[in-house]
Protein backbone atom coordinates (compact mmCIF):
# COMPACT_ATOMS: atom_id res chain seq x y z
CA UNK A 1 0.00 0.00 0.00
CA UNK A 2 1.20 3.17 -0.90
CA UNK A 3 2.51 5.59 1.93
CA UNK A 4 -0.53 8.18 2.82
CA UNK A 5 1.94 10.70 4.46
CA UNK A 6 4.39 10.41 1.36
CA UNK A 7 1.09 11.34 -1.19
CA UNK A 8 -0.10 14.80 1.45
CA UNK A 9 3.28 15.52 1.57
CA UNK A 10 4.22 15.33 -1.68
CA UNK A 11 0.87 17.73 -2.32
CA UNK A 12 1.67 20.12 0.04
CA UNK A 13 5.42 20.70 -1.43
CA UNK A 14 3.64 21.26 -5.03
CA UNK A 15 6.13 18.18 -6.20
CA UNK A 16 3.93 17.50 -8.90
CA UNK A 17 6.34 15.14 -10.61
CA UNK A 18 7.23 13.09 -7.57
CA UNK A 19 3.21 12.97 -6.97
CA UNK A 20 2.13 11.74 -10.11
CA UNK A 21 5.01 9.11 -10.31
CA UNK A 22 3.68 7.49 -7.23
CA UNK A 23 -0.15 8.12 -8.36
CA UNK A 24 0.93 5.71 -11.24
CA UNK A 25 2.67 2.92 -9.11
CA UNK A 26 -0.27 2.75 -6.96
CA UNK A 27 -2.48 2.15 -10.10
CA UNK A 28 -0.75 -0.12 -11.53
CA UNK A 29 -0.70 -2.61 -8.50
CA UNK A 30 -4.69 -2.52 -9.01
CA UNK A 31 -6.09 -1.14 -5.71
CA UNK A 32 -9.26 -1.54 -4.59
CA UNK A 33 -11.93 1.22 -4.14
CA UNK A 34 -11.46 1.82 -0.15
CA UNK A 35 -7.50 2.54 -0.38
CA UNK A 36 -7.86 5.03 -3.71
CA UNK A 37 -10.67 6.62 -1.52
CA UNK A 38 -7.86 6.60 1.06
CA UNK A 39 -5.23 8.17 -1.34
CA UNK A 40 -8.11 10.88 -2.48
CA UNK A 41 -8.46 11.98 1.26
CA UNK A 42 -4.76 12.08 1.40
CA UNK A 43 -4.77 14.32 -1.39
CA UNK A 44 -7.28 16.15 0.41
CA UNK A 45 -4.82 16.83 3.80
CA UNK A 46 -2.18 17.84 1.43
CA UNK A 47 -4.50 20.89 0.23
CA UNK A 48 -4.86 21.55 3.72
CA UNK A 49 -1.12 21.88 3.99
CA UNK A 50 -1.44 24.28 0.77
CA UNK A 51 -3.25 26.28 2.41
CA UNK A 52 -1.68 26.66 5.52
CA UNK A 53 1.41 27.67 4.11
CA UNK A 54 -0.91 30.49 1.85
CA UNK A 55 -2.19 31.67 5.25
CA UNK A 56 1.08 32.16 6.87
CA UNK A 57 2.67 33.63 3.83
CA UNK A 58 4.63 31.18 2.21
CA UNK A 59 2.54 30.49 -0.18
CA UNK A 60 1.05 33.02 -3.08
CA UNK A 61 -2.25 32.84 -5.20
CA UNK A 62 -0.13 31.36 -7.55
CA UNK A 63 0.94 28.26 -5.71
CA UNK A 64 -2.63 27.78 -4.77
CA UNK A 65 -3.51 27.51 -8.49
CA UNK A 66 -0.45 25.55 -8.75
CA UNK A 67 -2.11 23.18 -6.34
CA UNK A 68 -5.03 22.89 -8.09
CA UNK A 69 -4.11 22.01 -11.45
CA UNK A 70 -1.55 19.36 -9.30
CA UNK A 71 -4.81 18.32 -7.75
CA UNK A 72 -6.74 17.80 -10.80
CA UNK A 73 -3.81 15.45 -12.53
CA UNK A 74 -4.07 13.27 -9.28
CA UNK A 75 -7.87 12.90 -9.41
CA UNK A 76 -7.87 11.99 -13.11
CA UNK A 77 -5.35 9.32 -12.50
CA UNK A 78 -7.74 8.17 -9.28
CA UNK A 79 -11.02 8.78 -10.51
CA UNK A 80 -11.81 5.55 -12.45
CA UNK A 81 -10.25 2.98 -9.98
CA UNK A 82 -12.62 5.08 -7.52
CA UNK A 83 -15.74 4.48 -10.19
CA UNK A 84 -14.51 0.96 -11.93
CA UNK A 85 -16.66 -0.65 -9.94
CA UNK A 86 -20.07 1.94 -10.10
CA UNK A 87 -22.70 1.07 -12.82
CA UNK A 88 -24.93 3.31 -14.51
CA UNK A 89 -25.85 6.98 -12.79
CA UNK A 90 -26.96 5.89 -8.79
CA UNK A 91 -27.96 10.04 -8.45
CA UNK A 92 -28.68 13.65 -9.17
CA UNK A 93 -25.90 16.70 -7.79
CA UNK A 94 -26.41 20.39 -7.97
CA UNK A 95 -23.23 21.47 -6.28
CA UNK A 96 -21.75 25.55 -5.92
CA UNK A 97 -19.89 27.32 -3.51
CA UNK A 98 -22.12 30.21 -2.15
CA UNK A 99 -22.27 33.44 -2.57
CA UNK A 100 -19.71 35.58 -1.68
CA UNK A 101 -16.74 33.21 -1.39
CA UNK A 102 -14.30 32.27 -4.31
CA UNK A 103 -12.92 28.84 -3.51
CA UNK A 104 -13.73 25.84 -4.64
CA UNK A 105 -11.08 23.42 -4.02
CA UNK A 106 -12.71 21.24 -1.21
CA UNK A 107 -15.41 21.62 -4.07
CA UNK A 108 -13.43 20.05 -6.52
CA UNK A 109 -12.58 17.18 -4.57
CA UNK A 110 -16.43 16.65 -3.67
CA UNK A 111 -17.09 16.78 -7.32
CA UNK A 112 -14.61 14.48 -8.53
CA UNK A 113 -15.29 11.60 -6.16
CA UNK A 114 -19.11 12.14 -6.29
CA UNK A 115 -19.05 11.71 -10.43
CA UNK A 116 -17.07 8.46 -9.76
CA UNK A 117 -19.57 7.25 -7.42
CA UNK A 118 -22.15 7.43 -9.74
CA UNK A 119 -23.41 10.90 -9.31
CA UNK A 120 -24.07 13.55 -12.24
CA UNK A 121 -23.34 16.57 -10.60
CA UNK A 122 -24.20 19.78 -11.41
CA UNK A 123 -21.50 22.33 -11.00
CA UNK A 124 -22.81 25.75 -10.33
CA UNK A 125 -19.29 27.50 -9.98
CA UNK A 126 -18.24 29.79 -7.21
CA UNK A 127 -20.06 32.78 -5.61
CA UNK A 128 -23.45 31.37 -5.71
CA UNK A 129 -26.38 33.59 -5.33
CA UNK A 130 -29.79 31.80 -4.30
CA UNK A 131 -31.49 32.03 -7.44
CA UNK A 132 -29.02 30.07 -9.09
CA UNK A 133 -29.17 27.57 -6.55
CA UNK A 134 -33.26 27.82 -7.36
CA UNK A 135 -33.15 27.76 -10.87
CA UNK A 136 -30.71 24.31 -11.27
CA UNK A 137 -33.10 22.70 -8.90
CA UNK A 138 -35.87 23.46 -10.75
CA UNK A 139 -34.13 22.85 -13.90
CA UNK A 140 -32.68 19.22 -12.96
CA UNK A 141 -34.50 18.37 -9.78
CA UNK A 142 -31.69 17.14 -8.23
CA UNK A 143 -31.85 13.68 -5.47
CA UNK A 144 -28.85 16.39 -3.40
CA UNK A 145 -28.05 19.83 -3.17
CA UNK A 146 -24.48 20.43 -2.01
CA UNK A 147 -22.78 23.89 -0.26
CA UNK A 148 -19.12 24.99 -0.38
CA UNK A 149 -17.47 27.86 1.04
CA UNK A 150 -14.46 28.43 3.47
CA UNK A 151 -15.21 31.56 4.83
CA UNK A 152 -17.04 32.49 7.60
CA UNK A 153 -19.76 34.31 6.19
CA UNK A 154 -20.25 31.66 4.20
CA UNK A 155 -22.69 30.40 6.39
CA UNK A 156 -25.22 33.15 6.35
CA UNK A 157 -25.19 32.67 2.40
CA UNK A 158 -25.58 28.93 3.08
CA UNK A 159 -28.37 29.59 5.40
CA UNK A 160 -29.85 32.18 2.62
CA UNK A 161 -29.55 29.88 0.23
CA UNK A 162 -31.64 27.38 2.28
CA UNK A 163 -34.32 29.61 2.84
CA UNK A 164 -34.90 30.33 -0.42
CA UNK A 165 -35.33 26.52 -1.40
CA UNK A 166 -38.18 26.48 1.01
CA UNK A 167 -39.59 29.62 0.10
CA UNK A 168 -39.74 28.10 -3.31
CA UNK A 169 -41.54 25.55 -2.02
CA UNK A 170 -38.29 22.75 -3.19
CA UNK A 171 -36.47 21.98 0.33
CA UNK A 172 -38.76 18.93 0.99
CA UNK A 173 -37.40 17.13 -2.10
CA UNK A 174 -33.80 17.30 -1.29
CA UNK A 175 -31.39 16.60 0.65
CA UNK A 176 -28.75 19.14 1.12
CA UNK A 177 -25.09 18.68 2.44
CA UNK A 178 -22.80 21.73 3.20
CA UNK A 179 -18.81 21.75 3.65
CA UNK A 180 -15.93 23.75 4.02
CA UNK A 181 -13.50 24.68 7.28
CA UNK A 182 -15.96 26.99 8.61
CA UNK A 183 -18.45 24.34 9.04
CA UNK A 184 -19.92 22.79 12.43
CA UNK A 185 -22.52 20.63 13.91
CA UNK A 186 -24.08 23.83 15.16
CA UNK A 187 -23.90 25.67 11.96
CA UNK A 188 -25.08 23.19 10.03
CA UNK A 189 -28.60 22.87 12.55
CA UNK A 190 -28.89 26.92 12.14
CA UNK A 191 -28.51 26.50 8.55
CA UNK A 192 -30.95 23.99 7.84
CA UNK A 193 -28.68 21.48 6.23
CA UNK A 194 -28.98 17.64 6.52
CA UNK A 195 -25.32 16.96 7.15
CA UNK A 196 -22.12 18.28 7.14
CA UNK A 197 -18.52 17.22 6.51
CA UNK A 198 -15.00 18.57 6.19
CA UNK A 199 -13.78 15.06 4.71
CA UNK A 200 -15.04 14.83 1.14
CA UNK A 201 -14.78 11.01 1.13
CA UNK A 202 -16.95 10.77 3.94
CA UNK A 203 -19.72 13.20 2.43
CA UNK A 204 -19.74 11.18 -0.62
CA UNK A 205 -20.61 8.16 1.56
CA UNK A 206 -23.60 10.29 3.37
CA UNK A 207 -24.64 10.84 -0.50
CA UNK A 208 -24.57 7.30 -1.33
CA UNK A 209 -26.51 6.33 1.62
CA UNK A 210 -29.20 8.88 0.74
CA UNK A 211 -29.86 7.74 -2.96
CA UNK A 212 -29.46 3.75 -1.65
Amino acid sequence: MLDLKKITQALGDLDEKNLLDMLNEFIASGPTVEEAREVVAACQEGMTLVGDLYEKGIYFVGDLIFSGEILTAALALIKPVIGAVNGPKVGTMVIGTVQGDLHDMGKQIFKNMAEAAGFEVFDLGIDQPVSAFIEKVKEVNPDVVGMSGVLTLSLDSMKDTVEGLKEAGLRDDIKIIIGGSPVTEAACKRIGADAWTINAAEGVRMIQGWVS
